[in-house]
């Protein structure tokens, strides 16, 4: 259906971020004193936009709620032809006010977080490209212009990681997680070309068919070609949401401001994977190995984060390890079809809040501690910084589950629907979504108690403070939606809002005491128990104990670089060695040895033209000689 009303303005969804990126980086040093202002105006006013577009969807019934606008023909080849147009339903719709409002709480906080910085103008410039980009991924209404905003995501997360380039470490963080990103790529690119092939179409109206309960041209392909075009994108999907096995980049991009890693964990760069997963549902709905493929992925995943973010002492680290864990929650919850895809988005929102006030939260305890990320050298800052502790503990209660909050409902839904997809994989998954949320309970209290709790750890010259009001609202706001959201997102109508895109199995009567719930709820009170035990009843050393085989593999991200350099540079290196050896002592040998060659044999020629009369006389005399002899054998 064609949009209408401020539906037809879409466009400026977009156009309004990158527009504030284009003034502010090409404005220079005119834009300093007030760029900062006008990044987070562009990026209110996107969102703006998108609540009057999600109000007018509101009106509709909900079969109408899907509208697409024309931009222009962007280029036809034979019959072929690529129109680029934006697709508004209420998948899109969701992740918009995501990124926008959640952007743009980020956006205040740095205001503040920022304000010291000489390039901060650049860095709005870059936040604004960030959510522009994002926003063209999820409203995109083919496959191309998906990928377009991917790839503009990617550009954007390698300028905020590597924000701060005088630092080597920030440096080679951005170059990884740029090279570490192409590998899913080429999966998407490779799986793009294979869907362009098969249909003949990239457009997610042809292939994906008009939401839940319309037949589209994926429904009408092997299971093969469904099962090989799923795992490419699975592959893509790994890349941007540092799933197993390409999330090396996801821990060391904590080198970037913390805002940056409150933009990327939260509201837009590993929620993207999940965004295609579930768009692409027809396509893997065809391919029960892919949605299998899926599965494990998400239960390893989450599984590797929460054991990672047990072990790091980095406090911004351990919050990547704990992204890392939920954002396999939602992958699994993608992987379970359509009984899970409501879930999978409900979890993506909820964590967008409390993940972002946890970041920020973070952020603000850096602040106060000279920039310090060592939770060993906190401690009892619960009195110095009480909003900051009020919020970031609402957000903890959160993700662990703690009801009524947001996360005790997105992740007992995924905990329940995994477990009823039956057989040994239900139990299997099941299993994984309790073990995952009991150390969830663990790490994250961990986090909480060498935080706030406990002796006081830090240096005499150390004052920590509360952080000013334009830091503290933003994290007011988002604690707000880590308590409200899970009422909405999962009680409420939201689930009935998605049904249009991803059908009526998602939408689940929710009960309060399932075997599953108590479960998680005891083995959440008993994580709880041993972090307190561990570090709230007992003195922090300030030194890092040695730890067993298992913490120090956590320390080292379960060995994850060590196997990538093992499998890829090296092999990598050894190749290029080799093909360095063949080019000099096999193609070059070869044309320089010809060269000499020719070279040797014209000299030894040369010698043979002396300019003396008598050589050349007795060379025809010796030649005539031949001939005569040669005339004598034939004739005799």
């Amino acid at each position: 259906m064609k949009a209408e009303g401020i539906q037809a303005a879409a466009w400026l969804l977009i156009a309004l971020p990158l527009a504030g990126a284009a003034i502010l980086l090409l404005g220079g040093r005119r834009t300093d004193k007030w760029g900062h202002l006008l990044g987070t105006g562009m990026s209110l006013a996107s969102f703006a936009v998108g609540l009057a577009m999600f109000v007018q969807m509101l009106g509709y019934d909900p079969g109408e709620r899907r509208r697409l606008v024309h931009l222009y023909e962007w280029f036809t080849v034979g019959d072929f032809h690529l129109d680029m147009g934006l697709l508004i339903d209420p998948l899109s719709i969701s992740f918009v006010l995501l990124i926008t409002g959640v952007g743009s709480l980020i956006h205040i906080y740095s205001i503040g977080y920022m304000a010291e910085d000489e390039h901060r103008r650049r860095f709005f410039a870059y936040l604004n490209l960030f959510v522009a980009a994002m926003l063209l991924l999820v409203l995109a209404d083919n496959y191309v212009g998906l990928f377009i905003g991917w790839e503009g995501v990617g550009l954007a997360s390698y300028l905020l990681i590597g924000f701060w380039q005088y630092k080597p470490s920030a440096a080679t963080a951005a170059k990884k997680a740029f090279v570490v990103n192409r590998v899913g790529d080429l999966g998407m690119v490779i799986g793009i070309s294979l869907m362009f092939a098969t249909f003949g179409t990239v457009a997610f109206t042809d292939i994906l068919g008009e939401g839940a309960h319309h037949v589209g041209a994926a429904q009408q392909i092997s299971e093969g070609t469904a099962t090989a075009i799923g795992l490419l994108l699975l592959l893509g999907a790994c890349g941007k949401s540092a799933q197993l096995p390409l999330q090396s980049w996801l821990l060391d991009a904590m080198e970037g401001p913390t805002p940056v890693s409150a933009l990327i964990h939260a509201a837009t760069m590993v929620t993207a994977g999940v965004y295609l997963i579930v768009r692409s549902g027809p396509i893997f709905e065809m391919a029960p190995d892919a949605q299998l493929a899926v599965t494990i992925v998400g239960a390893a995943t989450l599984l590797a984060g929460a054991i990672i973010g047990c072990a790091k002492d980095d406090i911004k680290k351990a919050l990547a390890g704990s992204t890392m864990s939920q954002i396999g929650y939602m992958v699994l919850a993608a992987g379970l079809g359509p009984a899970g895809y409501v879930f999978a988005i409900a979890h993506l929102i909820a964590h967008g809040f409390f993940k972002a006030g946890l970041f920020l939260g973070a952020g603000s305890v850096m602040h106060a501690m000279n920039d310090d990320v060592n939770m060993r050298h906190y401690g009892g800052l619960r009195t110095a910084m009480t909003i900051t502790w009020a919020t970031f503990g609402l957000g903890y209660l959160a993700i662990i589950g703690v009801p009524p909050l947001a996360g005790f409902f997105t992740k007992e839904g995924i905990i329940t629907a995994a477990f009823d997809k039956g057989g040994t994989s239900g139990m299997i998954l099941g299993t994984c979504t309790v073990v995952g949320a009991a150390i969830t309970a663990y790490y994250m209290s961990r986090v909480m108690f060498m935080t706030f709790y406990g002796d006081k750890r830090w240096e005499d010259d150390v004052h920590p403070h509360e952080s000013p009001k334009v830091m503290t609202i933003p994290l007011m706001l988002l604690a707000v939606g880590s308590v409200a959201a899970g009422w909405v997102l999962v009680l409420g109508s939201f689930p009935g809002f998605l049904e249009p895109v991803v059908g009526e199995e998602g939408h689940h009567e929710f009960h309060w005491i399932t075997v599953p719930s108590v479960t998680v709820l005891v083995l959440m009170l008993a994580g709880v128990a041993l972090a307190w035990r561990q570090y709230g009843a007992r003195p922090v050393p300030r030194k890092a104990p040695a730890g067993s085989f298992l913490t120090v593999a956590a320390r080292k991200d379960l060995y994850g670089d060590s196997i990538n350099e093992s499998l890829f540079m090296r092999p990598g290196q050894w190749l290029t060695r080799l093909a360095v050896f063949f080019d000099n002592k096999g193609v070059d040998g070869i044309v320089n040895g010809l060269a000499a060659a020719i070279g040797g044999t014209s000299g030894r020629v040369r010698r043979l033209q002396t300019g003396f009369v008598r050589s050349y006389a007795l060379s025809m005399f010796l030649g005539a000689a031949v001939v005569v002899a040669a005339l004598l054998a034939v004739n005799a």
